[in-house]
């Protein structure tokens, strides 16, 4: 030891020092192998920052197995294993999401009928849309059709928002004739403004996680409990997003801003606050979410996941909401029963920070 830190030497050193309790011992194990590590679970990711979250999940896994290595001066190897496990894992939680589906489901296998009536329908769509102004049929196209937000289509067209919201209300407008045939009698009388949702006030009441040594099938569960009132909302989240919303939750300080502490000051440094963020709907067993922000161009909605909104509303205080029914009816998306899982916020919180503040020593 020289000044609290502990010298170079080989891995197995530094492996068998971490077993002896020397928690710098394994900062500098970390230290070594965290590139790498970070490197190839971006690769597997697609995402630097994601690369980033999973190195360090990976990291508090090898620090609860350290005793379980079987080679002490294999640890980069194994390390780095780690990492790539948990971006696989996550790769496939991200594709399993896309093919949910709700339990007790009708077949989605379309019969001929409704095939029939499908393909006549898109004909009238394609029909009614090429009949519109072409200002009109380039933002419908851009927007509801490839998906682009209305920042991206104003991008394409070299327009304002406001001006893409314009084309695409008068378009809305100017479809109403031609498809009126195909609506049904009650969404025919469409000037008829339909009720909103009734909002519930919620906070996050827990983090769970199944118990499970096997990384590939650990799953956090974020409840969102009513105000006031007994009902429950789970929301099956990642677990970089779990890590981030349990050291909110038992305040824990970093030794530099998390993302979402970052994304927070940025808004307050460019003149916007949340005023709340809002748990808006579930479809084909996916939660979604809208995070209002009041700003220097007035209020906008911004479409979010469910975790990152929640998250940001942690670090900025806004309040939570949630559409009442999704309380009434919460959507298990086909996962296990999450009142099974054991509550997590703290032992996920207190792993987070150990190893935030012995890699902040090796790699400051």
């Amino acid at each position: 030891m020289d000044g609290g830190r502990v010298a170079a030497g080989p891995d197995a050193d530094l492996v068998y020092a971490s077993l002896r309790g020397e928690k710098d011992a394994f900062a500098e194990l970390i230290g070594r192998h965290w590139p790498v590590a970070v490197s190839l679970a971006a690769r597997v990711l697609g995402s630097a920052d994601l690369g980033h979250d999973a190195a360090q999940e990976a990291t508090i896994a090898a620090m609860n197995g350290l005793d379980q290595l079987r080679s002490a001066d294999r640890f980069g190897a194994w390390f780095c294993g780690i990492a790539l496990n948990v971006a696989r894992r996550w790769l496939r939680q991200m594709r399993a999401e896309l093919r949910m589906r709700l339990p007790d489901q009708a077949s989605p296998e379309r019969g001929p009928q409704e095939l029939a009536e499908l393909g006549e329908l898109t004909a009238a769509v394609r029909a009614a849309v090429g009949q519109l102004a072409a200002g009109q049929r380039e933002a419908v196209v851009l927007f509801y059709l490839q998906g682009l937000t209305h920042r991206e289509v104003a991008a394409e067209l070299g327009i304002s928002i406001g001006a893409v919201k314009a084309r695409l209300h008068q378009a809305r407008s100017s479809l109403i004739p031609p498809l009126r045939p195909f609506a049904a009698p009650e969404e025919t009388a469409m000037t008829v403004p339909a009720a909103g949702p009734e909002w519930a006030d919620v906070f996050v009441a827990e983090i769970r996680r199944n118990q499970t040594d096997d990384l590939t099938r650990q799953y956090h569960v974020m409840v969102l409990a009513e105000q006031n009132g007994d009902r429950r909302l789970p929301i099956w989240i990642g677990p970089a997003e779990a890590i981030a919303l349990a050291l909110s939750l038992e305040a824990q300080e970093t030794p530099r801003p998390l993302t979402y502490q970052m994304a927070g000051r940025l808004l307050e440094a460019s003149g916007g606050h949340i005023t709340e963020v809002r748990i808006t709907r579930l479809t084909d067993a996916t939660y979604y979410a809208a995070i209002m922000v009041d700003g220097p161009a007035g209020r906008q909605e911004v479409d979010a996941r469910p975790s990152d909104a929640v998250n940001l509303a942690l670090v900025t205080g806004a309040a939570i909401r949630a559409d009442s029914a999704l309380l009434d009816e919460p959507g298990a998306g086909g996962r296990p029963e999450w009142r099974d899982f054991a509550v997590a916020t703290t032992e996920v919180a207190r792993h987070a920070t150990e190893v935030m503040e012995r890699a902040r020593k090796t790699c400051p």
